[in-house]
């Protein structure tokens, strides 16, 4: 993001408000760093590192499920999307906010009772260890890395923002986010899930009132009259009302509309697939508190996403001139702190200062506890699905399980930053929202036919995963994402000959039929016979912690 700097740039002049912005990012760095110590204090076993000893209650986790959810897309993404798209930008917020009813109505509770640690032991627990669990920590690992990729991008952002990185300065920024990920693998090497869970508690509580106190004062701005919000954006965005309007991103041609509907599957049907979510239900003790732990996420995620509409239609009516365009020009990244720096009092000014200072480290402090999350999810899949399970076949001692855990999140980690790095141009809600996509073709069709067919079997729990994984990332790779256009990853080179940004319309259904197709083609008698008792375990939790 060439100008992410940019927006400091005149208060960065004034040492005050330097001194101002590193404050604010320390203290978040602190508090972050003297919870993570706190609770590695409590991390002694294998249930403690992978799900927190199961000793949250519904509220706790309902708070840290948000957290895990409300990421830098959320926050960043979503309203530059509303900012540059208007009405077609919003309809992310809805896509976020709709699919966490399949996750309530058809995981949680379920998930919860026939799992312990990881997304794949709810999959192998009627089927062949070693080729699901396999596919389903491959599929872990992928579906992170996406998802990191979002994050990473808007940490490299915001701290090049809070430090006042030169827009020209790549080799500084790229440092910012090798430090960002460093950052997160302490959280998850020292803190396991007690940590990473606290540190997504504060992270929530602080996005909820940073995005509050926004919200008030672009309202206060209008009398607190939402349409007179709207009509102002309408008319600074340059579209007129096209820009309330559905259609000015996704109704120019058939293409875009086609595009749109795989991205709506993908935000629907994805949270239900996402591991770093998934596992968020194994840390509380009961399938009652799993469930109350979805219905706070909701009220908070849903009371955070209708504000999203606020930032963005704010952003689009009262960030002007100069810094409208660095809004365009990181790809809309930057319309929430740029926000919050006009309704303080505009660029220069103490109370500008201040509020994009304490916007950006609350944005900042959300992608330290995301990415924590996902890291520790991938690095619990490669310890306890492929090592223990798959190649030391389940004679590991929880120590040696731990440790592995500790150095495949170096791994992983190493990997995200490296990836990070060539992702700068592009949105992060559009990143995330690829990750939702591999999460929905290639988890969800196994969790679901698992849970709800009997002859479901190891060869179709396999097809599926592979086949909604290797139909979605490459259809990726040839797509415009990749190759081809502006705000490709790859620059100077074109392959792309898959016309949608999104794959889901195409990978979700394959990830279905590839799951129907090797489960009809084989007979599995063990996995049949198991089911009844999976369905007894899903419905009660009977046995689940064994």
């Amino acid at each position: 993001m060439s100008t992410t700097a940019a927006v400091l740039r005149a208060a960065s002049d004034d040492d005050s408000n330097q001194l101002l912005t590193g404050s604010l990012f320390v203290v978040i760095v602190l508090i972050t760093v003297a919870i993570t110590f706190w609770a590695s204090r409590n991390t002694r076993t294998a249930a403690d590192y992978y799900a927190g000893g199961r000793s949250f209650t519904g509220a706790q986790n309902g708070f840290a499920v948000a957290g895990d959810y409300m990421s830098a897309a959320s926050f960043l993404g979503i309203s530059g999307a509303i900012a540059l798209s208007g009405y077609d930008g919003f309809l992310y917020s809805i896509g976020f906010l709709v699919a966490w009813l399949v996750a309530l109505l058809l995981v949680a509770e379920l998930l919860r009772n026939s799992g312990r640690f990881t997304m794949a032991d709810q999959l192998a627990f009627r089927m062949q260890q070693r080729p699901v669990r396999t596919a389903a920590a491959t599929s872990t690992v992928v579906v992170s890395i996406f998802y990191l990729l979002a994050q990473m991008v808007g940490a490299g952002a915001l701290v090049a923002l809070l430090l006042g990185v030169s827009p020209d300065n790549d080799t500084a920024k790229n440092l910012t986010i090798a430090a960002v990920g460093a950052l997160m693998i302490f959280y998850v090497v020292v803190g396991g899930m007690k940590g990473t869970t606290w540190v997504q508690i504060v992270k929530a509580v602080l996005l909820m009132v940073g995005t509050i106190l926004i919200t008030v004062l672009v309202l206060a701005k209008f009398n607190f009259n939402i349409s007179d919000m709207l009509g102002t954006a309408a008319e600074e965005s340059g579209a007129g009302k096209a820009f309330l309007e559905p259609g000015l991103k996704y109704g120019v041609s058939t293409e875009s509309k086609i595009d749109f509907i795989s991205l709506g599957l993908a935000l629907v049907l994805g949270t239900a697939g996402l591991p770093h979510i998934l596992i968020r239900f194994y840390t509380v003790p009961t399938a009652r508190q799993a469930r109350k732990s979805v219905l706070w996420a909701i009220g908070l995620i849903g009371a955070f996403y209708l504000m999203t509409l606020v930032l963005g239609f704010g952003a689009a009516a009262l960030v002007k001139g100069d810094k409208k365009q660095e809004i365009v020009d990181s790809g809309g990244n930057l319309a929430s702190p740029l926000l919050a720096e006009a309704v303080g009092g505009g660029s220069g000014s103490t109370g500008g200062a201040v509020l994009l200072a304490l916007i950006s480290a609350v944005a900042f402090a959300t992608i330290l506890a995301v990415v924590a999350g996902l890291t520790l999810t991938s690095a619990s899949s490669v310890a306890h699905d492929l090592y223990a399970n798959v190649w030391k076949k389940d004679k590991v001692t929880e120590k040696q399980e731990v440790k592995v855990a500790r150095i495949a999140a170096f791994v992983i980690g190493g990997v995200a930053i490296a990836l990070s790095i060539p992702a700068q141009k592009l949105n992060i809600a559009f990143l995330v929202a690829l990750a939702f996509a591999v999460a929905a073709s290639a988890n969800l069709p196994s969790l679901l036919y698992n849970l709800f067919w009997r002859r479901f079997n190891t060869r179709g729990a396999v097809w599926s995963i592979y086949g909604g994984l290797i139909s979605c990332v490459g259809l990726v790779i040839f797509s415009p994402v990749v190759s081809g256009s502006e705000t490709a990853m790859i620059t100077g080179a074109d392959f792309s000959w898959f016309p949608l940004a999104n794959p889901g319309i195409i990978s979700i259904p394959l990830g279905f039929f590839f799951g129907w197709l090797g489960t009809v083609t084989a007979r599995d008698a063990d996995a049949e016979a198991r089911y009844v008792e999976l369905d007894v375990r899903s419905m009660t939790g009977a046995g689940s912690e064994k």
